[in-house]
């Protein structure tokens, strides 16, 4: 007999009201499974300092490099750990739409509270198949199309995006284009969050951007909190650029994953095809912190230079 229990389900609205999310980092165990325990520090970390969603298993979190169990496995987890005092915004895209529908609905089966889903990458289609791919997933769930062309090789258009706006569970875009793509669709009512750090305070008190989702903040949430919140701050802006600049030198995320080895907040472990920064630029990591202040910074340990021989790198996992 099937319950008349309705549950409580997350609604767009409650998305839309989201000024800083981060796209929290997965941490490794030397073997290169999960370390739920760093994992969990790191969630609790965001928690502390203001973030109000973390997205998981996106790229940040190198979900291209799990398995669909483990990433189901670890929005769960994350819900199950931290979903009564964080958003959590499983990234459940695929290139395949018929993988698409099935992560998602097994991510709102555990309880997520929106998905992140991704156009088709590679294996490109036309705008109509854009509208028909995204069009099968949005019933399921609150949703944010995440726009990222330099990934994908393939922009995502404004038609596209008010095509499929008429669904009450778009919740909003996550947008890399740049800051005229996002007040072009802030002036039509759509909510968007930048996608790019190193251009989100200007997003966020210019041109209309709702918020950020964060790579930047799994280092210093407080400080991206100040800056989505605490009004236009130029100054605190151009502090934070050469942190930023450093983070994106190589290709997400390895500048991140670099430096929270050399905080002593996750293992220096590294599943390939990511491998550390050369050893200057971990010097520069230290400098930056000293310039910005460690106590800005997630975890309690100095900062320092690690060798080449510090980490570990996992082909097979």
């Amino acid at each position: 007999m099937r319950s008349l229990e309705v549950k409580n389900r997350t609604s767009a609205e409650d998305i839309k009201s989201l000024r800083l999310i981060t796209a929290i980092k997965t941490p490794y165990l030397p073997d290169g499974r999960f370390d739920l325990e760093a994992y969990d520090d790191l969630v609790n970390m965001q928690i502390q300092n203001g973030a109000e969603g973390v997205i998981v298993g996106g790229t940040t979190g190198e979900g291209q490099l799990m398995s669909w169990d483990e990433h189901i496995m670890l929005i769960g987890h994350t819900v199950n750990c931290f979903g009564g005092s964080i958003k959590v915004i499983g990234n459940t895209g695929s290139n395949s739409t018929r993988e698409a529908i099935h992560a998602t609905e097994q991510g709102f089966a555990v309880g997520m509270h929106a998905a992140l889903h991704i156009n088709p990458y590679y294996g490109k289609t036309s705008r109509e198949g854009l509208v028909s791919h995204f069009d099968s997933v949005l019933p399921m769930g609150p949703t944010i199309i995440y726009n990222v062309p330099s990934r994908t090789g393939q922009d995502i258009p404004p038609l596209v995006i008010n095509t499929v706006a008429q669904s009450s569970n778009l919740a909003g875009v996550k947008e890399c284009v740049g800051n005229d793509r996002i007040e072009q669709y802030t002036d039509n009512g759509i909510v968007v969050w930048s996608g790019n750090d190193d251009q989100c305070h200007d997003a966020r008190w210019s041109h209309g951007a709702t918020g950020v989702i964060s790579v930047t903040s799994n280092l210093i949430p407080g400080l991206m909190r100040e800056l989505m919140f605490g009004g236009k701050n130029p100054s605190l802006n151009a502090k934070l650029l050469p942190l930023i600049e450093w983070l994106f030198q190589e290709p997400n995320p390895i500048g991140l994953n670099t430096a929270l080895a050399q905080l002593w907040v996750v293992r220096p472990v590294f599943r390939l095809p990511y491998v550390p920064l050369p050893l200057a630029k971990r010097v520069e990591f230290v400098n930056l912190v000293n310039e910005i202040g460690r106590e800005n910074f997630v975890g309690k340990k100095d900062v320092q230079v690690l060798d080449d021989d510090d980490f570990i790198l996992v082909g097979r996992y």
